[in-house]
This record gives C-alpha cells, sequence and structure tokens, in this order.
C-alpha cells in the first residue's frame, strides 16, 4: 500500500513538473544584454538633469561600451527606472538603438522593428510579443539617484 502511494506520488511530481517546465513564458527566453558593469550617480532635482525634475520626465545617459546608452524616466515623485538603449529585438545592430518617443515620452521604441515599450515597466506595448527592456537597478534617497548594475 506504501509503495502505491509513493509511486501515486513521484507520478504527480513528474507531471506537475513537466507542465511547469513546459509552459515558461516566453520573456522567460530573453537572456539580459550583456553591457558590463554599470554605477553611474546623478543628482536629478539639479537643473543639470532638469528633464528628470518631473515625474514622466526622461533622459539619454552615455553607458560605457558594449552599452549603447541609458534612458532614465523618472516614474514617481520617489521612484525611478533606468533601461539599456540596446534593442532587445535587435541586440546586434547598432542603429536599433532605442529612441524614446518625444511627444509622449512615455515610450521608446526602435525604429527597426517598430517595437514599443512603456517606460514605465519595460515591457512590449501593442501587442508585439518581444523580450522587455534591460532594466538597472536604481536607488534613489530624495538627493541622488545611483544607477547601476
Amino acid at each position: 500500500m506504501k509503495l502505491r502511494k509513493i509511486s501515486a506520488q513521484i507520478f504527480v511530481l513528474l507531471v506537475v513538473s513537466f507542465f511547469a517546465l513546459n509552459s515558461c513564458d516566453k520573456n522567460q527566453q530573453c537572456r539580459r544584454i550583456e553591457t558590463g558593469p554599470v554605477d553611474i550617480t546623478i543628482y536629478p532635482n539639479s537643473t543639470e538633469y532638469q528633464d528628470l525634475n518631473v515625474v514622466n520626465g526622461w533622459l539619454y545617459l552615455t553607458g560605457r561600451a558594449p552599452s549603447m546608452g541609458i534612458i532614465v524616466f523618472r516614474n514617481s515623485q520617489n521612484s525611478f527606472k533606468a533601461y539599456e538603449r540596446t534593442s532587445p529585438v535587435n541586440p546586434n545592430n547598432p542603429d536599433a538603438r532605442l529612441v524614446v518617443d518625444e511627444e509622449t515620452g512615455m515610450f521608446a521604441y526602435d525604429s527597426i522593428s517598430d517595437t514599443r515599450y512603456l517606460l514605465t515597466d519595460g515591457y512590449p506595448f501593442g501587442g508585439n510579443e518581444s523580450c522587455p527592456l534591460t532594466e538597472y537597478y536604481t536607488s534613489y534617497d530624495g538627493f541622488k539617484l545611483r544607477i547601476y548594475y
């Protein structure tokens, strides 16, 4: 009786494991774009970074190669997002650098694939099944913003 119970438990475990491994989200197949080490500190409330003084403000920062640069986006009064400008769709094409839609300031797009990403979370917008943007860690103490990976 015990052997049958153990066999049934093993069978259930194998079935659950099979479905868990084969039902991966497409985004799990996405790999982080390797950019090398990043550790940048800026002061977003200063006049030097005036574009970040408001919620939904954004700007570009230069990154060290192989990075194509960084998009910094002020998500709320106390939080920021920072994304790699290398396109997840065309990571090896230097002409596919992400550009922020200046009309809305809420999206970045790859002009070659026309994939649009929402800057509030870095995910593709409009039904295109693509990898999300490569995101850097940020920490903000109300005065200085650190962007790092």
